[in-house]
């Protein structure tokens, strides 16, 4: 996978869906998604999320009350070479500049406001939403 490559030494941002789809193994996105997060288990790039991310994971584990899914989403997201980043005050307006320039949602905006923040240049992403509304934003989206 040559975009990988791309990625070299960067601060890349991480969206909801690539880890939900590693963690579930989701047959459609596996391969993909298993060759990021290795790549960033060996140190390739630096990988950042927002809390909004634990948030989203969480939900379907604790509804249906799968405790050892929603210990594994933890542990990734708060235990490894993954940054998780806090909803700060700046954060937040960053991500209200966000909407009211581009009206997108305001998962989308937190998340991308975190990642620029942490200096990303890239964000994976499995939706391509976003794509277009700025050229800031569309530098961070790669799929």
């Amino acid at each position: 996978m040559e975009w990988i490559n791309d990625l070299q030494e960067k601060t890349v941002g991480l969206d909801t869906a690539p880890l939900i789809y590693f963690i579930e193994e989701n047959p459609a996105y596996i391969e993909t998604v298993q060759f990021f997060f290795e790549a960033m288990d060996r140190g390739d790039f630096l990988v950042v999320t927002s809390t909004v991310t634990l948030l989203e994971v969480l939900v379907h584990p604790l509804r249906s009350n799968n405790r050892e899914l929603a210990t594994e989403y933890r542990d990734i997201l708060l235990n490894s070479k993954l940054m998780t980043l806090e909803v700060s005050s700046a954060i937040a307006e960053q991500a209200a500049q966000l909407r009211a320039a581009h009206n997108i949602r305001t998962p989308d905006a937190i998340q991308i406001s975190a990642a620029l923040n942490a200096g990303a240049t890239h964000s994976f992403s499995i939706r391509k939403c976003l794509q277009g509304r700025n050229s800031r934003i569309e530098h961070l989206i790669r799929m």
